[in-house]
């Protein structure tokens, strides 16, 4: 068992750690294919041997070729911590600065077991989302953290620490970047060849960013978008006895079970993987597990009767799940499900991420890494096949949005029945739930902001949840605007039901969707609660990429922006630059993300509250333009909430001024303007 000032040594060289290989017992990330050459073979060992001394490369040669041909990349199993992994109390870490110190508490949470979907691999969620591409890299970030003071930078290329640079106490601590690849090369085939080359690394959203917090922050998420759904597709609040049905218990999509039961209906969640399941069902998060199709629908059946409360766990192909509704309605004339989507890792679909409904999970496995093209074919029959039940269930009262996990796009690169006559390259024949259910939330400026306290004491925790709630309380009572008024009653009743339900896993951290002023009244709050001693340590404010302003990513978060500008990045680059402006400790920049490599550009951030006026002053510059700057790009599209939110702002802020436009409605004009 290593210590904390040992992992901040450097890498471990003489002796070297023994080679413990893949560890039995935990689960291991796919097989990659990335069909190197010879050549590039070699650059690839070339690659990871640079960061080693030439005495021991020929040792380390041997065994990363092996990596190399088994796995398709090279992990450097060899140099996998001992030491327990997970977010350590701040004070801890020897380091020279708190921002440094809270860093390396991220991290170690990425990395954490009971948050990580493959730790070994360094798979924090979605299956190929990664804190670093290797384990030397873990280790010499740890390192230049540990040395870092106050006038220094520390600069990531993808995973890689470039090293310390100076710079100034105003300045970001750290200053991220994954996937920053050449838009012409920026492919899937591409990809997997560079990351197997080590050069390039896929960080999804908060894994390369160091900012997730297990799976609370979806189960949150997925809360939201359910109620809301109920509102919009079913025009009910109370959802006892509704069936939602869905797929996926891994990283991400294991937040749909105990989200299901928050908002009180029957979830359904298809997994083939058994593991993921066991994990979900030993969590409590899973209420009942079966594999029997049989059993699944009739306890179904009497949950719907009873009204009860159910998380049901079906181990086995999602497809098949839904051909069996398929089969109860037409054969019995019973709709048994009202909402359904699907949170599959689909950015991913022909590594891991979706299984088709052809193979069992271990033979999927297997044609995987022997004939990718066969494996991919089996994918994309699976694909039209599950477009077909849901397009027969939707012919009856059964509403079905995409989570925006590229299911959608993917099914239709497939050839599955999913267009929309007359839609632009963005919509669908079901829409996501960004475009009908949390696209207006964005646009009045609510997303998912977050927290951790960095104590890892439980009691701090609480003090936070009960600033936040007397926050958004006090906002109610001075009086906002009916729509507003509805999130932050959301939000208070998701603090009550977080807190009652444990959600916790790894860190000790929160979340909840909220607006400008929010956010930045409970950064105030806290920073104030800890100058006065009642939360004992820093506190990181961050939120998830998937955001106002955060993300550019034409079929999820900007796919209701409808003026042809959903394929640009210019706000998420916008909002990196700008975070680290305005005193962000940590800022991040990614290729991919959400709905997959080369479809999204995305960004985030990490803000250390230390009790200082100067934290407070960071806070309410850095949180105001993180949020202001969606609203206002919302606004120029021509979202009419978006607009309302920053003429409002603009009123209370004489520093921000906005280009408002102007309405053109007149299509007649258009059309004899473009006449030959």
């Amino acid at each position: 068992m290593s210590s904390l000032q040992m992992l901040c040594s450097g890498l471990p060289l003489r002796p070297l750690p023994q080679n413990p290989g893949r560890w039995a017992g935990v689960p291991h990330a796919p097989v990659r294919t990335p069909g190197l050459s010879p050549l590039e073979e070699q650059l690839a060992l070339r690659n990871a041997l640079r960061y080693f001394p030439p005495d021991v490369q020929e040792l380390l040669a041997q065994e990363f070729a092996q990596e190399l041909r088994l796995y398709g990349h090279i992990y450097m199993y060899r140099f996998c911590p001992s030491i327990e992994m997970k977010a350590y109390p701040i004070d801890q870490y020897p380091c020279r600065t708190r921002a440094a110190a809270a860093i390396m508490h991220m991290i170690m949470n990425n990395l954490d077991h009971a948050v990580a979907q493959f730790p070994q691999e360094l798979v924090t969620y979605g299956g190929n989302g990664q804190v670093f591409s290797n384990w030397a890299q873990f280790w010499l970030t740890m390192y230049y953290l540990s040395k870092m003071t106050e006038d220094q930078t520390l600069v990531m290329y993808s995973g890689h620490p470039l090293g310390l640079f100076p710079s100034s106490p105003g300045a970001p601590r750290l200053v991220i970047t994954n996937g920053m690849v050449i838009p012409n090369y920026s492919s899937r085939t591409e990809y997997e060849k560079l990351f197997a080359l080590g050069v390039t690394m896929y960080g999804q959203m908060t894994a390369g960013s160091y900012c997730y917090i297990g799976p609370q922050g979806i189960v949150h998420g997925t809360v939201l978008t359910v109620l809301n759904a109920a509102r919009r597709y079913l025009g009910i609040e109370d959802l006892a006895g509704k069936v939602f049905v869905t797929s996926g218990l891994g990283g991400m999509s294991g937040a749909q079970a105990k989200a299901a039961v928050i908002v009180g209906c029957i979830g359904v969640i298809a997994e083939v993987d058994k593991a993921a399941l066991a994990k979900r069902h030993q969590q409590g998060w899973l209420m009942e597990v079966t594999d029997s199709l049989d059993h699944c629908i009739e306890r179904l059946r009497e949950a719907r009767k009873k009204k009860e409360v159910l998380s049901l766990g079906y181990h086995g192909n999602v497809v098949d799940l839904w051909e069996r509704l398929v089969y109860e309605l037409d054969t019995t004339g019973e709709l048994l499900v009202d909402l359904g989507s699907d949170q599959t890792s689909c950015h991913n679909p022909f590594n891991g991420g979706y299984y088709p409904v052809q193979l069992s999970f271990v033979e999927a496995q297997h044609l995987m890494a022997s004939n990718p093209p066969a494996f991919k074919d089996l994918v994309q029959e699976s694909l039209r096949r599950q477009i077909s039940a849901i397009n027969r269930l939707a012919k009856e009262r059964f509403f079905f949005w995409d989570y925006g996990n590229a299911f959608l796009l993917e099914a239709h690169r497939a050839g599955a029945d999913v267009a929309k006559k007359g839609a632009n390259k963005t919509e669908f024949r079901y829409p996501s739930y960004v475009q009908h259910i949390m696209g207006d939330i964005f646009s009045q400026g609510f997303g998912p902001f977050r927290w951790v306290c960095t104590s890892r004491d439980p009691q701090d925790l609480a003090v936070t949840d009960k600033l936040a709630t007397s926050v958004l309380e006090k906002a109610i009572v001075d009086g906002v605007k009916a729509s507003v008024k509805l999130q932050y009653m959301d939000n208070i009743r998701w603090i009550r039901e977080a807190a009652k339900h444990q959600l916790v896993v790894g860190s000790q951290a929160r979340i909840l969707y909220s607006d400008q002023k929010g956010r930045v009244a409970i950064a105030v709050a806290i920073n104030q609660a800890i100058a006065n001693g009642h939360i004992k340590a820093p506190v990181v404010l961050s939120r998830d990429h998937h955001d106002v302003s955060g993300t550019d990513s034409p079929f999820r978060e900007t796919s209701n922006i409808y003026d042809g500008s959903a394929f640009c990045a210019d706000m998420a680059v916008q909002n990196f630059v700008g975070d680290a402006c305005r005193g962000a400790t940590w800022v991040a920049l990614h290729n991919g993300g959400g709905v997959g490599w080369g479809e999204v550009i995305n960004g985030g951030f990490g803000l250390l509250l230390d009790g200082s006026p100067e934290a407070e002053h960071k806070a309410r510059m850095m949180l105001s333009w993180d949020v202001s700057n969606g609203v206002a790009r919302r606004c120029w599209s021509g979202n009419p909430k978006a607009y309302e939110i920053i003429c409002q702002t603009m009123q209370e802020n004489s520093g921000l001024e906005v280009t408002l436009p102007h309405d053109v409605r007149d299509e007649r004009m258009l059309q004899q303007a473009l006449q030959p």
